[in-house]
């Protein structure tokens, strides 16, 4: 159908132009000198953070990687300040990952584009359009996923 393969192209066009601009911003921030992060750690807090304060081991094994490797990771971004460890309330042997204020800043960098993108949208569109445009995402984010509730119901 030539509407879904003009759905895909314009989809692939905004993830990947986001994504760029994203990474454009972090390295123009980050840089390459004392405590910044390496392009795997950098994807590895944004697992953390999508994960919602997970375990070492639930981080190890929605990333198939062994625990020690996510150890290894774990310890590299504490030591760079990005991540805490808090001790389970449930299981004092067992701890949580917390993104620490480091993480956040370095998140807003996305999140002010998002917006900046979000108030063009409210310029240019009616509000019905935006209900509707809404909807769509509404319906992508629960419905049109399944395999990520697949893989995250797996780390609960």
């Amino acid at each position: 159908m030539k509407n879904i393969d003009e759905v895909e192209k314009n989809f692939l066009d905004i993830y990947h132009k986001m994504r760029l601009l994203f990474y454009h911003d972090i390295f123009g921030v980050i840089r390459e000198r004392e405590g910044s992060l390496s392009a795997m750690e950098a994807f590895s807090v944004e697992v953390i953070d999508i994960l919602g304060e997970p375990t070492i081991g639930q981080f190890a094994d929605f990333l198939n990687i062994s625990q020690s490797n996510a150890t290894y990771k774990v310890n590299s971004l504490i030591k760079k300040g990005y991540l805490e460890k808090q001790n389970s309330t449930i299981d004092r042997r067992e701890y949580h990952l917390i993104l620490s204020q480091k993480y956040y800043n370095y998140r807003a960098l996305m999140g002010a584009y998002i917006d900046k993108m979000i108030n063009r949208m409210g310029e240019s569109y009616s509000e019905q359009e935006l209900k509707q445009f809404n909807g769509f995402l509404e319906t992508i984010n629960t419905k049109m996923m399944p395999e990520y509730d697949e893989i995250v119901s797996k780390q609960e």
